[in-house]
């Protein structure tokens, strides 16, 4: 026997099917050269990338790295009368314990002498997968090379990560935010630091990129 479905239904199965069919990620263009995005963060994500390109299937460059609760980001001064397609990717992945930094005062950056203590550099066989908490970065060490640089050193426990994250938390601020992402099995990397992470915590994250929102496009206009 066949049953027919209500007015209310009916109402209910299309407002679903509309639900389902909004877009993840949306663009306005609210100067002739500045664009604001708009999405709804993925749920139980360490964050969401941004991302934008020239073309639809160009080469995506990251804007931002964003923080988990964040949904919306400017891009401003653009190119007049060009074409810019977005996209954004959420990211996961276990962060490490973190460490604490405060650095002593000066803004110099000495020239480095001898190896390269800046450089990336690979040393993981780690077994476990960037799904499983056990893959969170052991034993994160920070050594204070100078007054604007900091070696970071870790073990690689992931076995299938996209590549690592150095996250910062400048004194001060609500959010960590991306330093320097670095190729998978990364174990080492110097960062030069800004002005503002004078004292800061920071930890390192494997990770791997979710499936991408759709594309949304703006061609800006004439100044």
């Amino acid at each position: 026997m066949i049953k027919r479905l209500s007015l209310a239904g009916l109402l209910f199965l299309a407002a679903c099917g509309q639900e389902q069919q909004d877009p993840a990620l949306t663009s306005e263009l609210t100067s002739p050269t500045d664009v604001t995005l708009h999405w709804r963060p993925e749920a139980g994500s360490a964050g969401q990338v941004v991302e934008y390109a020239n073309a639809a299937d160009g080469e995506y460059t990251v804007l931002e790295f964003a923080p988990p609760a964040k949904n919306s980001y400017q891009h401003p001064d653009l190119i007049p009368e060009t074409r810019f397609y977005y996209r954004v990717r959420p990211f996961t992945g276990p962060a490490s314990a973190t460490v604490d930094v405060t650095l002593p005062p000066g803004d110099e950056v000495p020239e480095i002498e001898g190896p390269d203590w800046t450089a990336p550099r690979k040393g993981g066989r780690g077994t476990r997968p960037v799904s499983s908490p056990e893959a969170a970065a052991r034993n994160l060490k920070a050594e204070v090379k100078h007054a604007n640089g900091i070696l970071f050193t870790w073990e690689d426990q992931a076995s299938d990560e996209e590549g690592y994250l150095i996250e910062v938390k400048p004194a001060g601020a609500a959010d960590y935010r991306v330093a320097v992402q670095l190729d998978p099995d990364t174990t080492s990397y110097g960062v030069i630091t800004l002005p503002d992470e004078k004292t800061a915590t920071y930890r390192v994250r494997p990770f791997r990129f979710g499936a991408p929102s759709n594309l949304t496009h703006q061609k800006t206009g004439k100044v």
